[in-house]
């Protein structure tokens, strides 16, 4: 077992658009984009528990052309909201890293 954050070059969140956040999981080689794809663990469901949004409002993509996937969610605060604590979508990315790959 491997964590999706030893695997991946690059996994990161910023905003897309006012409304709207965005993940980006890059690879350096195609051994580890693979193995996440072979896993299963990686899902359009996952990232729905994970940020609690309902999974049909989940875009998730797998891009093996550039090694990636990439996933957008609706921000659970718009940007620049007074309750919002991530103005830039920056610091979301953080429960991706711990997802156990086999």
């Amino acid at each position: 077992m491997a964590k999706l954050g030893e695997l991946a070059r690059l996994i990161r969140s910023k905003n897309a658009g006012p409304f709207n956040l965005t993940f980006d999981i890059m690879f350096d080689n195609k051994e580890n984009f693979q193995r996440v794809i072979d896993s299963n663990a990686l899902s359009r469901q996952l990232i729905a528990e994970l940020y609690q949004v309902p999974w049909e409002e989940v875009k998730f993509f797998a891009v093996p052309q550039a090694l990636a996937f990439k996933a957008s969610i609706p921000r659970p605060r718009f940007q620049g909201d007074l309750l919002d604590s991530d103005c830039h979508g920056g610091q979301q990315y953080a429960p991706l890293i711990d997802i156990e790959i086999r």
